[in-house]
């Protein structure tokens, strides 16, 4: 415990799912977390769940479309704390099903490239002068295994999720030497509260026989990883791209099928 001790962390689009597990281990290991998102009512919920566990944690609004918003984050946050030790990038639009090619317009290309490459872009922009005043910080991008290859569809998420990678590798290189850190978290399935009945079984299925472990993912596995990337523990780690996600993009893509042959090469 307190291993982010007196810490200032800002967690996007930590209403729901990922955002909810690593703003409480955040809060658990002393850090002081921001909660932000469009839906005040369940932001306040989280707080107060934070709270009642004996952590400290605070309800900001913000669009991560929304310039003015996310400028607005940052300054009421330096404001009320004094300085951001942590930014983590998590909210996103999760499109998973945005289309092929041929299928998409460009609205709708738009429309995800705003939220999950524009909207994590601008953040990092817009944090950067409080952590240099500061003499550091460590900034962590969710990403998405989308973006290690290509797929039959959510070819625009995809493409995003891909931008956030060398998004981070850029801000790691450009900013290390003033002790700022970008790192980036791509997690496999997640199962959530909020999602677990609208994943079909057929597809757990999937990817159960890909993963190497024996379960699907949750929020607090990738909440760990957060908790290390944004401690003085992982000091001398910037510019990584850390998949969470079982093992599953780390074999061939024919594991799963050879294991129902019950064959281990053709």
């Amino acid at each position: 415990m307190g291993r982010l001790q007196d810490k200032v962390a800002i967690v996007t689009g930590s209403t729901s799912g990922i955002g909810i597990g690593i703003a409480r281990l955040y809060a658990a290991e002393g850090a002081k977390v921001v909660i932000c998102g469009r839906r005040q009512e369940k932001g306040q919920a989280v707080v107060d769940r934070i709270v009642n566990e004996g952590g400290e944690a605070s309800y900001h609004f913000m669009d991560i479309t929304a310039t003015e918003s996310i400028e607005a984050l940052f300054a009421d946050t330096a404001e009320k704390y004094g300085k951001i030790d942590i930014l983590v990038n998590n909210a996103a639009n999760v499109g998973l099903k945005d289309g092929r090619v041929d299928e998409l317009t460009l609205e709708m290309w738009d429309h995800v490239f705003q939220s999950d490459l524009r909207g994590t872009f601008y953040a990092t922009k817009c944090v950067l002068p409080y952590m240099q005043k500061n003499g550091g910080g460590s900034i962590i991008n969710i990403g998405s295994m989308a973006s290690c290859a290509g797929d039959l569809g959510s070819t625009a998420y995809a493409c995003a999720k891909a931008g956030v990678d060398m998004l981070t590798q850029s801000t790691a290189l450009q900013y290390g030497k003033q002790n700022i850190r970008c790192n980036c978290v791509r997690p496999g399935l997640i199962v959530t509260p909020e999602n677990e009945a609208h994943v079909p079984q057929a597809l757990k299925d999937i990817f159960l026989s890909n993963i190497m472990v024996d379960r699907y993912g949750c929020p607090e596995d990738i909440g760990h990883m957060c908790v290390y990337l944004g401690s003085d523990e992982s000091a001398y780690v910037t510019g990584q791209i850390v998949n969470v996600d079982g093992g599953l993009n780390s074999h061939v893509s024919t594991v799963a099928q050879f294991k129902q042959l019950n064959s281990r090469t053709w």
